[in-house]
């Protein structure tokens, strides 16, 4: 196993726990050579051993630690982590809800730069480094004993230019799956989808919806597949528009409509193939229930004040938007912008819309993203259920 040395009074975070070393932090002449994947041990300064981890060529994150402290990782390393990870799924009752989940959410189980996420006994592998992806059939072999009745294990690997070369079955077949989530039904690709095929992480967001839309005309925008829609159509909605600026994803949200059946029998479910800034200010309906849940504004911290005005623009649109009376989901999963600062944003968004604004619920990912605790940047998803009233 090769050496990475940090430079002097550069240990503070990973003594902290802290699962990331940047390059900056490595003395890169007393370490030893490294390409993507390696296993290596990480000392400090003064020679103590911090832990474990794979090394990457490129980036700024040059170590991801998958061990903290001086014991080496052991050979069933792959199959305890996967098999922890299970477990305290299974712990927390997420298996009871659905039969979709994340299995592994990366630093927040240990793995840094490792998704898996779990389609009705079909897997999806993503990693979020080339060093990780190099580990991938290691990691399949390990699922495999983890989960014997696995049909499908799907490589999605780390996006090179928008083409995902690389991408392969590791394990059968299957490019897609019917998945049951609180009652609502969803037809899943993992091959041609966004990220592992759907968005795992507003699960508990997504009944919440389900719960409060009985009677209510819904507008759901950035709607993709549907998620929230079908939870709203589910759950007695008398109209939802789901809106959405791809026809991949409206079309998939159609095929989603034939899958539930409405609480109300007489609901409409219609769906506009449109940008939904440019919709917001051209519709003039006025709805009970509005959602909006953008796609990352921010990637980075350079362009974390555009985002800040991206998501004040979009919410004072949508605030205007909503019944007097009626609530509004909204969402941020930018991982630069920190629930404070998205707070801060909507509530410049509602003095704008000249609205009167009860916060009702601060919203998060579900119980399968969990948070390292000396890693909160894995707190990635923020969001809000506000009531608003109008004046006079």
């Amino acid at each position: 196993m090769n050496k990475i040395i940090l430079r002097n009074h550069k240990e503070k975070a990973v003594l902290r726990k802290h699962p990331w070393i940047f390059s900056g932090a490595i003395d890169v002449r007393l370490s030893d050579p490294c390409t993507d994947g390696d296993w290596v041990s990480v000392h400090t300064s003064a020679g103590q051993i911090a832990g474990f981890g794979l090394f990457s060529e490129s980036g700024s994150i040059r170590v991801r630690m998958l061990s903290i402290g001086k014991e080496p990782p052991s050979f069933s390393f792959w199959e305890d982590r996967l098999a922890s990870a299970w477990q305290l799924r299974v712990k927390m009752g997420v298996l009871e809800q659905c039969n979709a989940f994340r299995w592994v959410h990366g630093e927040g189980d240990g793995l840094p730069g490792l998704i898996i996420d779990y389609y009705a006994g079909h897997a999806v592998l993503q990693p979020h480094f080339a060093g990780m992806a190099k580990h991938a059939e290691r990691i399949a072999k390990a699922m495999e004993q983890a989960v014997p009745e696995l049909q499908t294990i799907y490589l999605k690997a780390p996006d090179a230019g928008g083409t995902r070369e690389g991408s392969r079955f590791l394990m059968g077949d299957t490019s897609s799956s019917e998945i049951t989530e609180n009652g609502v039904r969803f037809e899943v690709n993992w091959v041609t989808g966004q990220k592992t095929g759907f968005f795992l992480d507003q699960r508990e967001n997504r009944a919440l919806v389900k719960r409060l839309s009985q009677g209510k005309r819904v507008l759901n925008g950035f709607a993709y597949t549907g998620g929230f829609s079908m939870a709203a159509w589910v759950g007695g909605a008398s109209e939802v528009v789901s809106a959405d600026i791809s026809n991949v994803a409206t079309d998939l949200c159609l095929a989603n409509e034939k899958l539930n059946k409405p609480g109300n029998k007489k609901a409409i479910h219609r769906v506009e193939t449109v940008d939904v800034l440019k919709f917001l200010k051209e519709d003039e309906t006025i709805y009970d229930v509005v959602i909006v849940d953008p796609p990352a504004f921010a990637k980075s911290l350079q362009k974390k004040h555009s985002a800040i005005q991206g998501y004040k623009r979009l919410n004072t649109m949508a605030f205007q938007r909503v019944a007097d009376g009626g609530l509004m989901f909204t969402f941020s999963c930018s991982q630069v912008i920190d629930r404070e600062t998205f707070k801060n944003t909507i509530t410049a968004a509602g003095i704008e819309a000249g609205c009167e604004v009860q916060i009702m619920h601060e919203l998060s990912q579900g119980p399968d993203h969990p948070v390292g605790l000396y890693h909160p940047e894995g707190h990635y998803l923020k969001g809000l259920v506000l009531h608003v009233k109008w004046p006079g």
